[in-house]
């Protein structure tokens, strides 16, 4: 088969979405106001409340909502074959998420900028928020426990990544001064800031001396490390505690000084990361060399499919994104289809490309599923395989395989990191509302609850073990960071569709994937809490049975509470703060 017919097949279906589908929600169901005055400008601080260009707050909203879950979750889930992955992907896109994407942002925008977690007390009552918002607090838990584990990775897989990574800092800084207190364009500085960092990934691929290896600066990997760890297992404390230190002052800063820039010229790399991968995938012209199913699975694809594609095809998280940031920054109402949905599209053309890349790296179906032997170890090799596979379609356009696979792991621990800043930031949002609702005003504090989710954050990525060893926290989280991040997209959609009832409106279109989405997660999780977590299995995910039946009984409580206030709520309108 060949891997230009489904990358465009794909892309069509893509682009007939957002010009049709989307206007037809933006219109009919959402029906945005060109002069509602959103609560950027009502609410206008220069912290949170920011008036931003539509373009350049999509950069900030699709880069946050990007990361690395649109690569990784496709990259593990091609075990089952491509087809399943690349139907879901592409359907779930045009269907589910950019619906879900773009209503959050809108209810949000509607009611103050407030998230979605405090929204629900308005829509199904007090005690619906407070487990919806113990839910999301679990949810972003995952994200940067996640998020870190894949960066401090990548970096000591790919050393040379990391000094154009952290140029981008003063970077950003430069450009969010230069724009907001002398009033320069964004677009220049940022292209030029790109610039810097890939001419600075040009040089360190070549140069030993530019690639910051802990590794090797310790004596290699069988050396020995610090506290008794190996080199590789110290490296990876080492980035882990520079990370959160980095993500401890990012999250705290207002958003113009470094959150907005960096998104800005994420969405840049995007950009030519996305131009170069399909460039490269139409100039090589691959077969795809993966089988289109996988009938000697160790595991069903029903329902896991649904959790492992966290983020390429629907994620809770983007929710959280969209009325927890994004919300604050949106200029006019209508500006919320381009950053909603069409930023939903994104990341459904690169979590597309993220399977072309895996999918045509393997000589042939029976390397594919030689490396591809159990669902285990697709988790284990997944990311790599997109580095690499990745490189490959980038040698299409005479990029040196070395300097490909730096580029692409920049990209990745970028969009990665965007997410971390975002996810930490959003968690401080919660923990402050919570300590709000309980009458703890130390909660309310920036930096204490900033030092509880950065602190928390360490505590789980740092402590369990697991089959990787020391640090695998984000690894062994990847299954329940799934279905909390799917479960919170489904009681996300349950809200805007009560919402829509209230008003009047057609909810069918929030409703049909709502109820498709709480199923299949709720099955998914029923069956690993029950089956693969609890201490009668096999007693050895404690962590991820806690979290997955607490997940559980709080996602079956919330939504049987707003399935019963639905059943009882006529025309009730509520749209305006």
């Amino acid at each position: 088969m060949s891997a230009i017919l489904v990358a465009v097949s794909g892309l069509i279906v893509f682009a007939l979405g957002y010009r049709f589908y989307s206007k037809f929600i933006t219109e009919r169901i959402y029906r945005l106001d060109p002069d509602y005055v959103t609560p950027a400008h009502k609410y206008k601080d220069g912290v949170d409340f920011v008036p931003t260009n539509k373009y350049v707050l999509w950069g900030h909203h699709f880069t946050s909502v990007a990361g690395a879950a649109p690569i990784l979750g496709p990259a593990i889930a091609v075990y089952w074959g491509w087809l399943p992955a690349v139907l879901w992907v592409v359907l779930g896109t045009v269907f589910a998420a950019g619906v879900h994407d773009f209503g959050t942002l809108v209810l949000s925008v509607r009611n103050k900028g407030q998230s979605i977690g405090t929204l629900a007390n308005k829509l199904i009552g007090q005690r619906g928020k407070i487990l919806f918002l113990f839910i999301i607090l679990i949810l972003v838990l995952m994200v940067n426990a996640v998020f870190a584990w894949v960066i401090a990775n990548l970096f000591i897989t790919y050393p040379a990544s990391v000094i154009p990574v952290f140029i981008q800092i003063p970077l950003a800084i430069w450009i969010g001064y230069a724009v907001y207190k002398r009033n320069v364009k964004m677009l220049v500085p940022s292209l030029v800031a790109l610039a810097v960092m890939y001419a600075t990934a040009i040089v360190a691929s070549g140069t030993e001396f530019l690639q910051i290896d802990l590794v090797r600066y310790m004596g290699g990997e069988e050396a020995a490390g610090l506290f008794g760890l190996g080199a590789v297992s110290t490296a990876f404390f080492i980035w882990i505690l520079i990370l959160l230190a980095y993500v401890y002052v990012a999250s705290t800063l207002p958003v113009w000084k470094l959150l907005q820039p960096r998104d800005f010229i994420n969405s840049h790399q995007l950009v030519v990361g996305l131009a170069i991968l399909y460039l490269g995938l139409f100039l090589t012209n691959p077969e795809i060399t993966a089988p289109a199913t996988n009938p000697g699975a160790d595991t069903s694809w029903m329902p896991l499919l649904f959790i492992t594609i966290a983020c390429g095809a629907i994620s809770g998280f983007h929710g959280l994104v969209s009325s927890g940031t994004s919300s604050k920054q949106l200029n006019k109402e209508t500006d919320a289809r381009f950053v909603g949905y069409f930023g939903a599209v994104g990341e459904g053309i690169l979590a597309l490309v993220s399977i072309m890349a895996v999918v045509t790296l393997f000589a042939n179906a029976d390397e594919f599923l030689g490396a591809y032997d159990s669902f285990e170890s697709a988790g284990a090799i997944g990311l790599g395989n997109f580095v690499e596979g990745a490189g490959n379609l980038a040698q299409g356009l005479m990029i040196p395989q070395a300097v490909a696979t730096t580029i692409v792991s920049i990209i990745v621990v970028s969009f990665a990191a965007t997410t971390l800043d975002t996810s930490v930031r959003l968690m401080r949002y919660i923990i402050s509302e919570l300590g709000t609702e309980y009458k703890v005003p130390a909660l309310t504090k920036t930096h204490v609850a900033t030092t509880i989710a950065v602190g928390s954050t360490a505590a789980l990525v740092l402590i369990p073990e697991g089959p990787q060893g020391f640090g695998s926290g984000g690894y062994l989280l990847w299954p329940l960071f799934g279905t909390s991040n799917q479960l919170l997209a489904g009681i996300s959609l349950l809200l805007i569709s009560l919402w829509l009832k209230r008003l009047g409106r057609n909810y069918i279109y929030t409703l049909i994937p709502m109820v498709f989405l709480l199923f299949m997660t709720m099955y998914a999780l029923f069956q690993q809490v029950v089956f693969q977590w609890a201490w009668w299995a096999d007693g050895s995910n404690t962590l991820l049975f806690v979290f997955g039946a607490i997940n559980f009984v709080f996602a079956l409580w919330i939504a049987l509470t707003a399935f019963s206030v639905m059943a009882k709520t006529g025309n009730d309108p509520i749209d305006n703060d």
